[in-house]
């Protein structure tokens, strides 16, 4: 009799056996010769060595379509298990994914800017992304950067923000830094929940292959195999710019992002991302994209409140605001 004990990394049991076990019983039912012994991510398997081999090769197909889906399927568990297939054909692929979200959900390019911001990932190490709020910049660059991370494209994923308080004063909150500082990226944290099991998120995070760090954390710091986001880049200045594009190092991917019309520095012009933008735009392997109104993939009042906003910046007397009431 032969004896097997299969691990399974970075992989929830609980929605990897299903509700109530559903999935794994169905699993188990397909070798009645076995016996199976679960505990959390560590299974135990007895049999002829055969059935072993066997269940060890569908459960490795079946391990991989979660890992790109991030769930199982019954669809999935029928063609694997009772239609004898090698992989899984899922009648539900969209080949457009960037990758599929914590709870099965796509999560592609969903306007033609962002379709752009692909686009000019593949052919570029850096990338500069600027627009409205709501236009997906960051959430995109997020599942690009989750994306490189499940394929091994890159070791780790390192997302940061200039620690500029857009109107409030960190030193006021409760905590150490850290927790001064976490309700300011909580915007990062919400994107890579949408997109990452909770508790392979966690482990990701304690391992160190996916980090989140102000702006100022990336001194000194060489980015090798990396896949790094800057944030609310507006806020940075010039030389702060100018140290965070200089951390790249070998294989790293690197994508700016940012909002000109929500500079949080206390004087405007010293945001240094537009003046990088005009800086770097004609060297080869940095790409460019420019978003609008027409991207925003919020409530559709988002789209309207920024028209608003700019048609008010952009009068002669808008210093002299007046709401009128409907």
């Amino acid at each position: 009799m032969a004896e097997k004990v299969i691990i399974l990394e970075n992989v929830d049991p609980v929605s990897f056996y299903g509700v109530n076990n559903a999935y794994f019983n169905a699993i188990a039912a397909c070798f009645p010769k076995l016996k199976i012994v679960a505990r959390g991510g560590v299974l135990k398997i007895f049999g002829a060595k055969s059935d072993v081999d066997s269940f060890e090769s569908k459960l490795v197909s079946l391990i991989d379509y979660y890992h790109k889906r991030g769930r199982v399927t019954e669809e999935a568990i029928t063609q694997l298990y009772h239609e004898n297939a090698a992989e899984v054909h899922d009648s539900a692929y969209d080949g457009d994914a960037l990758v599929y979200g914590s709870r099965g959900n796509v999560i592609k390019a969903r306007t033609p800017n962002q379709k752009k911001m692909v686009e000019l990932y593949e052919s570029n190490d850096l990338l500069f992304a600027v627009g409205p709020a709501g236009s997906g910049k960051t959430y995109t660059a997020i599942a690009l950067a989750v994306r490189a991370l499940k394929s091994r494209e890159v070791r780790k994923i390192i997302l940061t923000r200039p620690a500029i308080e857009a109107g409030e004063r960190l030193g006021f909150l409760p905590g150490d830094m850290k927790e001064k500082l976490d309700p300011y990226l909580q915007p990062l944290y919400d994107a890579l929940h949408d997109m990452l099991p909770a508790k392979k998120l966690e482990k990701l995070m304690e391992e160190g292959e996916v980090q989140i760090a102000p702006l100022a954390f990336m001194r000194g710091r060489t980015l090798d195999h990396a896949f790094v986001i800057l944030d609310e880049a507006q806020n940075a200045t010039l030389a702060q710019m100018k140290m965070f594009l200089t951390r790249m190092g070998k294989n790293a991917k690197f994508i700016v992002t940012g909002d000109v019309t929500q500079i949080d520095l206390p004087r405007k012009g010293d945001s240094g991302m537009p003046k990088c933008m005009a800086m770097l735009g004609r060297i080869k392997g940095i790409g460019m994209v420019e978003f609008c109104k027409k991207d925003i993939i919020r409530h559709a009042l988002v789209s309207k409140i920024v028209g608003a906003f700019e048609k008010e910046e952009n009068r002669p007397d808008s210093g002299s605001f007046t709401a009128k009431s409907s």
